[in-house]
């Protein structure tokens, strides 16, 4: 679960940097911080991508990944409430919903973590996925 997380938030993160480069939405936001932001995207999510491909994904480095995405799902209903830029009703929407997709990840990425640790910790059995 976990490698399939991290995947798909690079997966995500890379269309979401491409579309913002290349298409650039009137969404409000100055065109500044929009080239930035599409191209953080892009480089992020590849090198999540990447991580997501290794036999062992670092913990930490999937750690910083999963706060990361915390911070941006925060950050997100912080740019849409407070205003700190002259989003266009379209921006508000897709600022939103790029944050929740965003906390859902770290959600996911946080579960897989945990799976991943407590069927390597020694002497642990892994968990059964039988509910019976």
């Amino acid at each position: 679960m976990l490698k399939f997380a991290l995947k798909l938030d690079g997966v995500a993160s890379f269309a979401l940097g491409l579309l913002t480069l290349l298409i650039r939405p009137e969404v409000g936001m100055p065109a500044g911080w929009q080239i930035g932001l599409g191209t953080f995207c892009v480089v992020y999510g590849i090198g999540v991508f990447v991580l997501g491909t290794r036999a062992n994904p670092d913990r930490r480095i999937v750690l910083l990944v999963i706060i990361g995405n915390a911070v941006w799902a925060l950050d997100s209903v912080l740019t849409a409430e407070l205003k700190w830029f002259p989003l266009t009703d379209m921006g508000v929407a897709l600022v939103l919903a790029q944050g929740i997709a965003v906390l859902g990840f770290a959600v996911l990425q946080a579960i897989g973590l945990k799976r991943e640790g407590s069927a390597t910790v020694p002497g642990t059995q892994p968990r059964s996925r039988s509910h019976a």
